[in-house]
């Protein structure tokens, strides 16, 4: 039975004993596009009518820490073949993301959210045991974090089974400093000085102590302070702002910065953020 329908089916009394995870929250609008972009995906590629079995009857999109989305679809095979979510995964890894911030598989003909099978969850807590996963729940589809999906359980590595460790289960965005992602090419200018400005669009960020997290495989993390955070139209932004990123004018920023957001417009509000390096906290993380 498909999980929204079990949802429907279960009494008031049911879905009271139906196990939620304490990090489950509703969706923001950024995974309420991902799932439709899974919806699309599978809608559109499907090979099974309704209440036949078919090859391709799962959609999955999977969001980078950038906010990009990739989509794929399940290969149904005897022998295993991959559920959605591994192949809309393969996806990304092949467009250069290294880090995932979420994702969703959907069934075709309107089952909508479906749960990860158990194979996927221990994948999902071995590679990214801090992204977001889609799930139904007696209250409708929830983000939850990909490692309380499976509660005590241990990581393979290469190199074998690790211990039990806790730290798996606390939410990164959550426990500690707020959390600001960059690309792994600003890196060496924010460690030397270079960058102390960023431009965000729907990434809120607040004033004090926060971790700069830059998505190389494996990520790296500086401990930082946000000193400043200035709220502007995309249109009000200043050649002194578009130099702070490393271009030349306001023009050119906005160009960069449509690359990251295509759905940007001149009249969206942005943040442009200061900071700096936490050099004391820094030395300690090293030493």
């Amino acid at each position: 039975m498909a999980w929204n329908a079990l949802r429907r089916s279960l009494t008031e009394g049911e879905a009271e004993k139906v196990y939620v995870p304490s990090s489950a929250r509703a969706l923001d609008d950024d995974e309420r596009e991902l799932v439709e972009l899974a919806r699309r995906t599978i809608d559109a590629h499907t090979d099974a009518g309704p209440d036949e079995d078919g090859i391709h009857t799962m959609g999955a999109a999977v969001m980078a820490a950038d906010y990009r989305m990739f989509a794929g679809v399940n290969l149904y095979h005897f022998t295993g073949g991959p559920c959605a979510e591994l192949v809309a995964l393969g996806a990304a890894r092949a467009q250069g993301a290294r880090q995932m911030r979420c994702i969703v598989a959907v069934g075709n003909h309107g089952r909508g959210v479906v749960g990860p099978c158990g194979r996927d969850r221990q994948v999902f807590v071995d590679y990214y045991p801090s992204m977001r996963v889609i799930v139904p729940t007696p209250a409708g589809p929830r983000s939850v974090l990909a490692a309380d999906l499976m509660p005590l359980a241990q990581r393979w590595t290469p190199e074998g089974m690790n211990g039990l460790d806790p730290s798996l289960h606390q939410d990164p965005e959550t426990a500690g400093p707020p959390i600001i992602r960059f690309n792994p090419r600003y890196l060496e200018d924010v460690r030397s000085g270079a960058k102390t400005k960023t431009t965000r669009f729907r990434d809120p960020a607040q004033l004090g102590p926060a971790r700069l997290v830059f998505e190389s495989d494996p990520e790296v993390v500086l401990p930082a302070e946000v000193t400043g955070i200035r709220h502007c139209l995309v249109s009000d932004l200043t050649h002194q702002d578009a130099q702070a990123e490393g271009v030349t004018t306001a023009t050119e920023l906005r160009e960069v910065l449509k690359g990251h957001y295509p759905d940007l417009a001149g009249t969206d509000r942005v943040d442009v953020i200061t900071f700096q390096i936490n050099d004391k906290t820094t030395a300690a993380w090293n030493s």
